[in-house]
């Protein structure tokens, strides 16, 4: 049967060992991680396992044992050097490796802030991994002033933690407002007022200039020119893919590592799958940097290298969690020219983009069956009346059998 040997070790990478064994895949696998645990749920990190509120084995996607008992090499604390994609070998700290199939779930890494501008200081943090989480969460002290840097779900959810947790929280987002790369101005405006009512500073418009102090962290300047006083801060300005492995062995990239229908990059015997590979998407291409997406294209990638020559069909959907907030998100609003505002009851609210008469996208808060019945009337390519969705007495079960 071969060997597999998949490149990092997250969601994507677990997904895809765990779905070869449980396919019946009887060849070698080796699962290869730079961190030094096996793999574990990021979502988590930065809210329940921040607060104290989940220990580290919770994190565990997967028991250690799963690995040896499912006679998987899982080799953490590991970094690949290089890869020989015409001799299909890894090479790892001297050791080299031979591979009949490489899956590359090398996921993605945060932006950082430039030196230039104070960004290596002590007290800046990004958010991605147990080691960040870990390095920031003892500054998360009861009245501790911290400074986030973007607008985006990461730094909100980092907001709502440190918030919730008594801390005098300021974020600033140089765009015209918090979420605008990613959602409607409807969407922006329901959790600006839901940051304000927990105290959280929200200054739009507004970049950083510069952060101070000699050693440590001290302060910042913003673009126009006010001066504050932080003791850390906490970088959430997007993410990239982690292309740079594949990059350096020739595979082809484009928007992440470039992968065809089936997950198969440029070099043979090579795929890839996570936050790290884009893939055909409708007319175009895309990279979707969720959970669901992880699991679901590593898994189709195990069935394609036993032959399944199955192509991906994604289905985007994300969530994140805010205070009291549940957000889910079903659908990509690319494109779209209306919001429609469904509020179900008080404590529940929809946003539904539509471009045309064509349903799009749903952000769902603290609307589980909005949620629900949106992702499917998307999957299913129905696109009700924008009047009839507005109409909070519409039974949106019975839009399903329309």
């Amino acid at each position: 049967m071969g060997h597999v040997i998949v490149v990092g070790a997250g969601q994507a990478g677990s997904s895809c060992v765990a779905k070869l064994r449980n396919s019946g895949f009887e060849g070698r696998i080796t699962l290869i991680g730079e961190e030094p645990v096996p793999p574990y749920q990021r979502p988590p990190l930065s809210k329940a396992y921040l607060m104290g509120e989940m220990i580290l084995e919770r994190l565990f996607l997967r028991p250690e044992s799963f690995y040896a008992e499912n006679d998987i090499d899982l080799r953490m604390g590991a970094r690949v050097d290089a890869i020989d994609a015409d001799a299909q070998t890894v090479s790892i700290a001297g050791e080299t490796l031979e591979y009949d199939d490489l899956v590359l779930t090398t996921g993605s890494t945060p932006n950082r802030l430039p030196a230039a501008i104070g960004g290596d200081l002590d007290g800046v943090h990004v958010v991605r991994d147990l080691a960040d989480v870990n390095g920031m969460a003892p500054r998360f002290v009861k009245g501790a002033k911290v400074l986030i840097v973007g607008g985006g779900y990461i730094g909100l959810e980092a907001a709502s933690v440190a918030a919730k947790l008594g801390l005098h929280v300021t974020l600033v987002e140089m765009a015209e407002r918090i979420l605008q790369r990613v959602a409607a101005p409807e969407t922006s405006d329901f959790f600006r007022a839901l940051h304000c009512k927990h105290g959280v500073d929200i200054r739009e418009g507004v970049g950083l200039d510069r952060l101070t102090g000699d050693v440590a962290v001290s302060g910042a300047v913003l673009s126009d020119g006010t001066e504050l006083d932080v003791d850390f801060v906490i970088v959430g300005v997007g993410i990239r893919p982690g292309t740079a492995l594949a990059e350096a062995s020739g595979i082809e990239i484009e928007n992440g590592i470039k992968t065809d229908a089936l997950g198969r990059t440029s070099a043979p015997h090579v795929w890839a799958a996570g936050d790290c590979a884009s893939f055909p998407y409708r007319d175009g291409r895309i990279r979707l940097e969720s959970v669901p997406n992880a699991i679901d294209q590593a898994e189709c990638v195990a069935g394609n290298i036993m032959g399944a020559g199955k192509a991906y069909e994604a289905k985007p959907w994300f969530w994140s969690d805010q205070y009291d907030v549940k957000l889910q998100i079903a659908g990509l609003n690319t494109g779209y020219d209306r919001v429609v505002i469904r509020q179900p009851d008080a404590d529940s609210i929809g946003f539904w983009y539509y471009r045309g008469d064509t349903l799009l996208a749903v952000d769902a808060a603290n609307d589980p069956r909005g949620y629900m019945v949106g992702k499917r009337l998307i999957e299913a390519g129905k696109s009700p009346d924008p009047t009839v969705i507005a109409d909070p007495e519409t039974d949106l079960k019975a839009l399903l059998k329309a």
